[in-house]
C-alpha cells in the first residue's frame, strides 16, 4: 500500500522542545507516551494517555500527522487516513 499523501510531504520532522506534555503540566497530571504534530509542532500525550492532547489537538485542528516522541521510536500516524509510517 503506497503512503498517503499527508505522510508522502514530510521532509523535515518537527521534534519535541521538552519530553512534556504541556497540557498535562498545567493540569497537574501525568501521561504514558509523547506525540508531535508535524504541521505546528504541538506536543501531547497520546491515546495511551488519560487525557489524549494528541488525539484532541487534531480534533481541534484537523492536523494530520503526528510522530512519536519517545526515543528509539521512529514513526509517524496520519490522522485522516489512519495510516503510518516508519522512518
Amino acid at each position: 500500500m503506497a503512503l498517503c499523501e499527508h505522510l508522502q510531504v514530510i521532509e523535515t520532522l518537527l521534534s519535541a522542545p521538552d519530553h512534556t506534555c504541556p497540557e498535562c503540566v498545567a493540569m497537574g497530571d501525568t501521561w504514558v507516551h509523547l506525540r508531535v504534530c508535524q504541521s505546528c509542532g504541538h506536543v501531547g500525550c497520546c491515546d495511551s494517555s488519560q487525557n489524549k492532547h494528541a488525539t484532541k489537538h487534531f480534533q481541534a485542528t484537523q492536523h494530520p500527522v503526528v510522530t512519536s516522541a519517545e526515543p528509539g521510536e521512529q514513526w509517524a500516524w496520519c490522522y485522516l487516513d489512519s495510516q503510518i509510517a516508519e522512518y
